[in-house]
């Protein structure tokens, strides 16, 4: 028995989700536990409702949607993603996977189908990390990487702890997180880049997720007059700094699966006339193999030595650590079967991007599925995937969950 989502209906709460939290100038502002948060949260949770589902909502503000029919019993097929969004962000990323994974219940519930086992979408708190770190933060509590309590006492760049802004906004609820351990995880995201556009194709069966490296790097000098001072005497941190961006690009253009980026960087005094005394930057490293990853942060810290050499002082701290994922090779493979069913083409790839998958499936055997991002665009209003894209993706969501749920 072949079935399929309501296309009318995702593609309309997609849009009404999009509208939701826009603020003065009318960007999407959904950071999380915001007002804005709060908004969309209320939307979600009426249409769980709307749908007869069991909403529950543990203490780090994760949201689920159970669908249990009576007399069915056992850990659940869980779906989902995030609802929270960066600054000023497009109204697919994250979002698309939770709505979609409502569709599917929705789906098997008006066929009269009857699953082995519950059904559960669930919306985690704070994916993006844009006003708390870290990111993917309700699913790694969600799995048992973080401390509920640590969590909540977190506090963002207001500096207001996220425990107080939960309780605030209405969402801080009472179930110990992980209370819910699913039999099987699948989320359905857009994929954030341009490789399923490029090579014309639908559908991405994710097997892989790339370890990421992020650290903070401050190299000390000594601050000069930018005039008087011999090139041959400086201590110029900001070339040290410089140099080391040169390396760290060059470090990634000759090791297989490695990209590196400097996103952030400050100079002290930060004068036009001044030779820089100091300079902290951040390094993110990514590589979907452990042991190339490893590699590129041995090579930096090797490197670092160098200018430690030279007399420079230079201190680092880890921002953020995680191994790479190799997510379930049966419900990858179950993705492929799907596709090819319903005749669409599918290709294995690695995320380049963290996922809240890649928390949970420190704890349940868990996949993703994606579908094209145009131009490879995202965390920005041009964020755009077809509608077609989005069907077809949400179609081998719901054969996926279907299997794994029999």
């Amino acid at each position: 028995m072949s079935l399929a989502i309501d296309p009318v209906r995702l593609i309309a709460r997609l849009q009404e989700l999009g509208a939701t939290g826009r603020d003065e100038a009318g960007r999407l502002c959904r950071v999380a536990a915001t007002d804005a948060d709060k908004a969309g949260r209320d939307l979600f949770c009426r249409w769980l409702a709307e749908a007869g589902l069991r909403t529950e909502i543990d203490q780090i503000g994760n949201i689920y949607g159970i669908w249990a029919p009576e007399g069915v019993a056992g850990n659940p097929v869980m779906v989902g993603s995030h609802i929270d969004t960066v600054i000023d962000a497009g109204i697919y990323d994250g979002c698309y996977g939770v709505l979609s994974g409502l569709a599917v219940i929705e789906a098997i519930k008006a066929a009269g189908l009857r699953p082995a086992r519950p059904i559960a979408v669930v919306a985690f708190t704070n994916e993006e990390g844009v006003r708390y770190a870290p990111d993917m933060m309700g699913s790694l509590v969600t799995a048992g990487g973080l401390a509920t309590a640590a969590a909540l006492a977190t506090v963002g760049t207001d500096g207001i702890s996220l425990g107080a802004e939960l309780a605030r906004i209405g969402y801080a609820g009472s179930l110990e997180p992980g209370f819910l351990k699913p039999h099987a995880y699948v989320e359905l995201h857009v994929e954030q880049g341009p490789v399923l556009e490029a090579e014309g194709l639908p559908l991405g069966a994710v097997e892989t997720l790339q370890g990421i490296s992020w650290q903070k790097v401050t190299i000390g000098g000594t601050a000069n007059h930018a005039g008087t001072t011999p090139m041959s005497m400086r201590q110029d941190a900001g070339i040290a700094a410089a140099r080391t961006l040169a390396f760290l690009d060059q470090l990634a253009r000759t090791t297989d699966g490695a990209v590196a980026t400097v996103g952030t960087i400050t100079f002290q005094p930060n004068a036009i006339n001044v030779i820089p005394s100091s300079a902290g930057f951040t390094v993110d490293m990514r590589n979907p193999d452990e042991a190339r990853l490893q590699g590129q942060e041995a090579a930096l810290e090797k490197f670092l030595d160098g200018l430690r050499g030279e007399g420079f002082t230079v201190t680092t701290e880890r921002l953020a650590r995680f191994q790479p994922v190799t997510f379930a090779p049966e419900i990858v493979a179950s993705i492929e079967d799907s596709a090819a069913q319903r005749q669409l083409a599918c290709r294995r790839m690695t995320s380049g991007a963290g996922h809240d998958a890649q928390m949970i499936a420190r704890i349940a055997p868990s996949a993703m599925i994606f579908v094209p991002s145009k131009g490879g665009i995202s965390h920005n209003p041009a964020e755009f995937t077809a509608e077609s894209d989005l069907i077809a993706g949400a179609n081998v969501l719901l054969d996926v969950v279907r299997k794994l749920s029999q």
